[in-house]
């Protein structure tokens, strides 16, 4: 790759000033009845320094006449014309590329007969000019005559092929220069640079000869089509090449300690970025200086120009984009600049065609607040009312052309790079209007159906980049669409604010009982229950029943949604029987309304297998759960999301039976479809990584379980905080496996925290709380404190008994481990060991209730 980007002209070396000026034409020829000839234009003047010399120009016809008529060249002018059309070396910084020039020089060895093209294209400040030059300067040996072609008019072109003809005392027109090509058959090569119009054409300026060999360098990737099998598409520098080339431009030794601080500048490895970068740490003389200036003033330095270049690009970071905006029509300026207020990587094309669609089919209803929206996708609607895609891709297109956009043909998605994303997102005018109108936009376009889950969890970083202020979300009217996709993606301490706001909005304009008022309760308790916050979930999902029973009865989907929304929060804060019963009516009631194998009614039984394990009752959560997932893989096959929570849920019944052999295959299934489907990041994946995880404990496989409890751990702490239900499970597993470990000063802590928040947000009676006290006493009774460990164990077993009752299998567990812990006080023949009396006592005692029961 280069050090530096392309420079945008050829122009003149050592200070030259050569300008080149149209003569007069020449004086129109006889009348008559068909006219007469025209007489000869006088020639373009090259001027060079305060010399003057006359290109003669002759008409058609008159080429007996011109050879007797041309002036002669003078070495001084062809020196000159030779000085304008030479290529420059390349920068004594470049780094890297070495694949690229490894298949220029493979392409431009074969056959010599044939000409041969080759085409560098991508962003501007990506490097292709140095590519070029690099190549030329390692193959002067061989390609001895090469000659720099400005291409980025027709008249540069014109301009520069007259000069090949003056520097070689052929002629001084262009139409010469064209000649001594055709009929010079040594080896030159011919670079066409900055060749970014799309409106020129250069096919027209190739000699039109089969020898010889170009090289073009251009943003526009349509040009590839002058060399379909030789192309490349210059991208940013590897890591490792833009540290070397940082270090290289500011001056600065290469060493562990500069690489190490190089990293941390987010230049994306963009070639023009890093020289000017490099550039001003060598003005502030050292690399900590200039990153706390850089992470301030990032934009401002990316607009200037380093004092001391090593080559002859003129142009800042930002100005070699603005120049290409600047050519942009208005519709396609303004499709980039609400392209950028997104994430720059993975733009879905089916956005603007949705919201179109929203637009063709609301016509008339929709708010005006959205006309700035409706009047850009206007741009994309045909005559007869449709979305017309071809004016869609021609917009595409024209940006492409550009390389400010780039477009994935596989998935139909868009992506920019992280610098154009950023000089676009910040310096464009009118960002608070655009900002208004792509959230109508992204927010017309998202599909609230169950079906389009897959869509609304592609969409979750492009809703993070757009709605950053609660401004943005009061003046839209999409806020329900951008909670539910925070909530579908896992983000749910964002989903929470908007869903706050959207039941405050709704409880003021419409009323306690309005079916959207209901709806935005709902869609929060639901928030509160996904971030662990069962007790603020509980009121809420209470009164969205109670008035959806008044409202619509109890038989209503919505009703029955609402029951079993509460039986979940129920079952997370211990009262299992409460979320039984609810449970076995909802299934009850659906089974009736809409049968067995609607997607609902096998909601309602998984639901009910859950709460059943739960209560300890796996082998009847077993039979449940396995028809539920035999349904969901025949008809929504086995990478939907609801197929994957089901084999999860009967993943988790094995366990609960000790069936590890048959949980992990399943498991790990459900891993790595998660990992495809969602990113390793959401929750739903985090939570398939922590099962699998468990499952290697339980195997005695530890060392295949600690890493990946571990990353669980560190991912939820990040996503969820400290004190979630699903970190606070990451760190007691995380736990457990020290302690199998025999690693106890390392288990102790984390099972002491994870106890103190448990008690501390669920209470001493959950059976979440009272697991992690187990866990903790476990490891004391290990480490010898069996006196701790048995106060501990006896409460355990005292709640587990009148919370789950004496056959549930915590409770047995419990009581195994007390029995543990008792025998090695009577080894020990400690004096305050409970009595045998006493102990027996305790178990008639749980005996009794367990018969109560």
């Amino acid at each position: 790759m280069s050090s530096t980007a392309e420079p945008s002209t050829a122009g003149p070396q050592m200070g030259t000033h050569v300008h080149v000026h149209g003569g007069t034409g020449g004086p129109g020829g006889a009348g008559g009845q068909h006219g007469g000839q025209g007489g000869s234009g006088e020639g373009g003047t090259l001027i060079h320094g305060n010399q003057i010399a006359t290109l003669n120009v002759y008409s058609h016809g008159q080429e007996q006449r011109q050879q007797s008529q041309i002036e002669p060249i003078s070495q001084e002018q062809c020196h000159t014309a030779l000085a304008l059309v030479r290529c420059p070396p390349a920068s004594q910084i470049f780094q890297g590329r070495q694949e690229i020039l490894d298949k220029m020089q493979q392409y431009f060895a074969q056959d010599n007969k044939k000409r041969r093209v080759y085409v560098l294209h991508g962003l501007g400040g990506s490097g292709k000019t140095q590519i070029a030059l690099k190549f030329l300067e390692e193959t002067s040996d061989e390609f001895a005559r090469q000659f720099f072609v400005n291409a980025s008019s027709s008249e540069a072109l014109n301009t520069s092929f007259m000069n090949i003809a003056i520097s070689q005392g052929f002629g001084q027109t262009a139409e010469a220069g064209f000649q001594w090509l055709i009929a010079e058959h040594k080896k030159w090569t011919l670079l066409f640079d900055n060749a970014d119009d799309p409106k020129l054409k250069l096919w027209p300026f190739f000699p039109q000869c089969t020898h010889g060999n170009i090289i073009i360098t251009s943003r526009n990737p349509q040009l590839a089509a002058y060399s379909p099998d030789a192309h490349c598409q210059v991208g940013d520098l590897d890591e490792d090449n833009a540290v070397r080339l940082l270090l290289a431009r500011a001056v600065q030794e290469d060493t562990d300690e500069t690489r190490k601080l190089a990293m941390t500048i987010e230049l994306s490895c963009l070639p023009l970025a890093i020289v000017h970068a490099g550039a001003y740490i060598a003005k502030f003389k050292g690399l900590v200086k200039y990153l706390s200036i850089y992470r301030k003033n990032k934009e401002e330095l990316l607009r200037r120009h380093p004092d001391h270049a090593h080559d002859n690009y003129e142009w800042t970071v930002y100005t070699t984009w603005q120049i290409s905006y600047e050519r942009l029509s208005p519709v396609a300026a303004r499709f980039l600049q609400l392209c950028a207020l997104l994430h720059h990587s993975k733009i879905p094309e089916s956005i603007f065609c949705k919201a179109t669609e929203w637009i063709v089919n609301n016509e008339g209803s929709e708010p005006g607040s959205m006309q700035e929206a409706k009047e850009f996708l206007q741009n994309f609607v045909s005559s007869s009312g449709s979305w017309h895609d071809q004016h869609f891709r021609d917009t595409v297109a024209e940006i492409e052309e550009y390389s400010l956009l780039q477009r994935d043909e596989a998935s139909n998605t868009l992506s920019m790079h992280p610098l154009v994303h950023l000089w676009c997102s910040g310096t464009l005018p009118y960002q608070g209007k655009a900002r208004g109108c792509m959230s109508d936009i992204l927010g017309m376009a998202i599909d609230l159906d169950p079906g389009a889950y897959l869509m609304r969890i592609e969409l979750i970083d492009h809703v993070k980049m757009l709605v950053q202020d609660d401004l943005t979300l009061i003046n839209s009217q999409f806020w329900n669409q951008f909670g539910q996709i925070y909530h579908d993606g896992g983000q749910f301490r964002q989903a929470r604010r908007i869903n706050e706001l959207w039941v405050e909005q709704c409880q003021k304009l419409l009323g306690d009982d309005h079916p959207d008022t209901l709806n935005a309760m709902a869609d929060l308790a639901a928030t509160y229950w996904q971030l662990g916050q069962y007790q603020e979930a509980e009121p809420l999902e209470i009164s969205v029943l109670e008035r959806r029973q008044k409202l619509l009865g109890d038989d209503h989907p919505d009703t029955l949604r609402a029951m079993a929304n509460l039986a979940g929060t129920y079952s997370e804060l211990g009262r299992y029987q409460e979320a039984e019963s609810l449970d076995i009516s909802v299934l009850a009631r659906r089974q009736k309304l809409l049968g067995d194998d609607h997607p609902d009614t096998l909601r309602a039984m998984a639901n009910l297998a859950a709460t059943y394990r739960q209560l300890g009752r796996s082998q009847e959560a077993e039979l449940l759960e396995i028809s539920v997932l035999e349904w969901h893989q025949k008809v929504l096959g086995d990478n939907h999301p609801d197929t994957l929570k089901a084999m999860a849920n009967l993943a988790a019944t094995y366990r609960e039976l000790g069936q590890y052999r048959e949980a992990e295959p399943l498991q790990i299934s459900v891993l790595e479809r998660s990992q495809k489907l969602l990113s390793d990041e959401h929750p739903d994946t985090l939570r398939a990584m922590a099962n699998l995880a468990a499952t290697y404990s339980e195997l005695g496989r530890y060392q295949e379980a600690e890493p990946l409890q571990s990353s669980v751990l560190e991912r939820s702490q990040k996503l969820l905080g400290d004190d979630h239900p699903d970190t606070l499970r990451a760190m007691g597993n995380l736990a457990a496996t020290y302690a199998r470990l025999e690693r106890y000063q390392e288990a102790e802590p984390l099972e002491s925290f994870v106890l103190a928040r448990r008690q501390k947000l669920l209470g001493d009676h959950h059976p979440g709380t009272l697991i992690a006290m187990g866990n903790l006493a476990m490891t004391l009774h290990r480490t010898g404190r069996h006196q701790a460990a048995e106060n501990l164990q006896l409460k355990v077993v005292t709640k587990c008994t009148e919370v789950l009752g004496a056959d549930h299998p915590h409770t047995h567990q419990a009581t195994k481990a007390l029995k543990a812990t008792q025998d090695a006080l009577v080894k020990a023949r400690d004096p305050e060991h409970t009595s045998v009396k006493g102990l027996s006592k305790l178990f008639s005692r749980f005996k009794l209730s367990s018969s109560k029961k």
